[in-house]
């Protein structure tokens, strides 16, 4: 039983950031967001949220195998943990909340160098955790794409 808690509290824990995150920027999204030039391949907003639950879950199920180790690596592993989701839940802010975009594109440069960081450490203590964050890798190498083409393309406004 204290596994499963453990578990549960481990993907409630990136869960619960992202849906904080999403409080800077759902209000912003009919306005703002949507009044921005978006290049050809942005994906529906519709989309965001449940590409955004399952990376968050796989945040936390990542987190738990490190927190079952007991390498001498696992407060590394906590440590870049911490700082991605760190990054992740600040790109929100400063993009949504601030309408900083080029300082948003900043912010989402780290938080890759951050999750490639995070594989290999994770890799080190349980291979099976760092496999299941290459998804997430992907979603913010796109989505630091999404990020130079809307900060070019609205340079001007």
């Amino acid at each position: 039983m204290k596994k499963y808690l453990a578990l549960l509290l481990c993907i409630l824990f990136p869960l619960g950031i992202g849906i904080i995150g999403g409080l800077f920027t759902a209000p912003n999204i009919p306005n703002w967001y949507a009044g921005l030039v978006k290049p050809s391949f942005n994906p529906p907003n519709w989309i965001f949220g449940p590409v955004w639950s399952f990376l968050y879950c796989l945040m936390g199920i990542g987190l738990f195998l490190i927190y079952q180790s007991q390498s001498v690596w696992r407060k590394w592993g906590f440590g870049i943990f911490a700082i991605q989701l760190g990054l992740n839940f600040l790109w929100s802010f400063i993009f949504f909340q601030q309408k900083q975009i080029g300082w948003a594109l900043v912010d989402i440069f780290l938080l890759w160098l951050s999750i490639i960081c995070m594989i290999f450490i994770f890799y080190k203590i349980n291979k099976t955790a760092a496999y299941i964050q290459l998804p997430y890798l992907v979603w913010v190498s796109f989505a630091g794409i999404l990020n130079y083409f809307i900060f070019i393309l609205n340079a001007n406004h």
